[in-house]
């Protein structure tokens, strides 16, 4: 059985609080997320890879889009017509990125122990997931917010008879959420964050 968060993090600080990734491990700051989204070569974590990275700090009611971290990466292995028409990332673009284990390494510093939030979260954290382990030796402790889960709480409170469209764009649409550059790591990620501000704002 998995340990809630915060007693995953206490019991990770005990094993791993003096070694180089202590800081993932120390106590979230209040009032700051980062809102995390990944564009990838395809849908199967065992065997497509990352292509970019975006990340933006949430912090309060404000988007922080200046302090935002992204990355361009290359990946291990070719991708098809297909990755290509929903990303519009080009393997000769792809190419010229960083590796992914660097890339990874340089996020996770810059990431700290502040929360996660994203659309479909737990996808880009299985992809995520095995270059983690093998940089820090543990699994990613932040705690992780969800704009779909949320989004789907949301709807059954008001509607509990009518099934959930859990879209990304029907999400931000119902929200009044312009789309911003969609299929971009970047755009996807400033997109999930306003869309969270939005249902805070009720």
């Amino acid at each position: 059985m998995a340990l809630p968060p915060p007693l995953r993090r206490w019991w990770l600080r005990r094993r791993h609080g003096d070694g180089p990734w202590a800081a993932l491990l120390a106590a979230p700051p209040a009032g700051e997320r980062v809102v995390l989204d990944l564009e990838t070569t395809g849908l199967d974590p065992a065997s497509d890879h990352i292509l970019s990275l975006a990340a933006v700090p949430l912090r309060g009611r404000v988007l922080r889009v200046s302090e935002r971290f992204t990355r361009r990466i290359r990946p291990e292995r070719g991708f098809g017509i297909d990755s290509i028409r929903h990303h519009g990332i080009l393997p000769a673009e792809a190419a010229g990125g960083a590796p992914v284990r660097a890339a990874v390494r340089e996020f996770l510093a810059w990431l700290g122990p502040r929360d996660l939030l994203g659309y479909r979260l737990d996808f880009d954290l299985a992809m995520l997931a095995p270059h983690v382990r093998a940089i820090t030796g543990f699994d990613l402790p932040n705690r992780r917010l969800d704009l779909a889960e949320r989004w789907a709480r949301r709807c059954r409170r008001q509607q509990p008879e009518v099934p959930v469209d859990q879209g990304f764009d029907h999400i931000a649409s119902c929200l009044g959420v312009p789309v911003l550059d969609r299929h971009s790591a970047l755009g996807d990620a400033v997109t999930t964050g306003a869309c969270w501000l939005a249902m805070d704002a009720g």
